[in-house]
């Protein structure tokens, strides 16, 4: 850095105080948010942080002009944060943040119109970025990590603020989408529902008057909790929203979408296109799909085992392991298809010993009692119509439809 006079410090000081009174005076919210974005708009903040470096007592600086003394509880704060941003003091850093935006929002909850409301959003991001920087911190060093789980509780604040009637609340889905993402990161998902419930079921908000692009990261979110619930169906309506409203240039977030849609898909019976793994670089479906068309149950625990720790990490594995039941219906399928081009008359009539073949032939090492009991799985989830002839050791298929299409339908509990 460049020398600084004491001079040149103070000027640039006063000059963030001043457009900083400015701003709320004239109700410029873009400004305003400007001058809060600490560590999503560093850049632009250099000047005034580079001058505290050089000038330290602000606080007084604050204090002895009134214009700026009556925002003193978020001022004061507000410069010690960009001070120990600067010099990458993430954990003061957030404590000093998260003390201006309590002021900030006090000061929020008086005015009556929503002029501000780019700057609360600045806060929920704000407040959740320097959590995560914060804790990084702190774990490097040993320490327990506490900012996140406390930013989630100050988001919450937010929430309430905007959560009554009147022109405020139209921030409120993107405030819930940041708890979202805090809840996710810790591990709490179970926290979302009450956010849920607050939206949806006690209908406080109307989902129409929301910005399309809060609905899709809203939807994406609520999507995966349906994900992990099994709850495909729903799963499927919400992730499919998010991903048919998500801006055309928003490549990553479109992969991202997908990377739980396609599970989703799969597991509903949906097959998803080449040409669509290949451009959002998803590769690591394309032997779960080849296993699902060919029966081929080898090409699926080989996909699971390769790409295991993504999976896991997505939260989909355990939805990609039970497609192992698609699997075998598909493999039986095949044998019924075979018989049928071979004896018509005898189609119907599915030899377990057959199967056994089949799968050991594939590399299932197999008996005549585990074949058995997974046909009887197949017939009772409806994905084979028929019955097990015990005596003879054959499946009696249906002459209708005996392999039935999920069509859009989870498979049966």
């Amino acid at each position: 850095m460049a020398y600084l006079s004491m001079g040149e410090a103070h000027r640039r000081i006063t000059d963030y105080l001043s457009r900083f009174c400015d701003a709320v005076s004239s109700q410029d919210a873009a400004t305003l948010s400007a001058l809060l974005a600490i560590s999503s708009n560093f850049a632009s903040l250099q000047a005034p942080a580079d001058a505290l470096n050089v000038f330290q007592d602000s606080n007084q600086l604050v204090n002895q002009v009134e214009r700026y003394a009556q925002f003193a509880e978020i001022l004061s704060p507000l410069l010690r944060c960009l001070q120990s941003y600067r010099l990458g003091r993430y954990s003061d850093a957030y404590v000093a943040f998260e003390k201006a935006a309590n002021a900030f929002l006090q000061e929020f909850r008086n005015w009556e119109t929503a002029w501000a409301m780019e700057a609360v959003y600045i806060l929920a991001l704000e407040i959740r970025l320097l959590a995560e920087k914060a804790d990084r911190e702190l774990s490097s060093s040993g320490k327990n990590t506490e900012k996140l789980q406390g930013a989630g509780s100050f988001l919450m604040k937010i929430f309430g603020a905007l959560a009554g009637k009147g022109p405020k609340r139209v921030g409120a889905l993107y405030v819930a989408c940041q708890l979202f993402k805090v809840y996710f990161k810790l591990g709490t998902v179970h926290l979302c529902r009450s956010v849920i419930r607050s939206i949806e079921t006690a209908r406080l908000f109307d989902l129409d008057e929301f910005p399309v692009k809060d609905k899709v990261t809203y939807m994406y979110y609520t999507g995966r909790l349906e994900v992990y619930n099994e709850n495909f169906t729903v799963a499927d309506q919400k992730l499919t929203y998010a991903l048919m409203h998500c801006s055309p240039n928003k490549e990553a977030n479109k992969r991202m979408i997908l990377k739980y849609l396609i599970p989703v898909k799969l597991s509903i019976g949906i097959l998803p296109k080449q040409w669509l793994l290949e451009k959002y670089n998803l590769m690591e479906y394309n032997e779960v799909v080849k296993a699902l068309k060919t029966g081929d149950l080898r090409l699926l625990r080989r996909a699971l085992r390769e790409h295991e720790d993504r999976f896991l990490r997505s939260g989909v594995y355990l939805v990609l392991e039970k497609l192992e039941l698609q699997v075998y219906q598909r493999l039986m399928k095949k044998i019924y298809v075979l018989q049928k081009q071979k004896d018509p008359s005898k189609a119907h009539q599915l030899k377990i010993e057959t199967a056994v073949k089949a799968l050991n032939w594939l590399g299932m090492d197999m008996d005549m009692d585990e074949a058995e009991c997974i046909m009887a799985i197949l017939i009772f989830k409806n994905l084979t119509k028929g019955y097990i002839s015990h005596k003879n050791k054959v499946v009696v298929l249906s002459k209708q439809d005996p392999f039935p299409k999920l069509n859009g339908k989870p498979v049966s509990s």
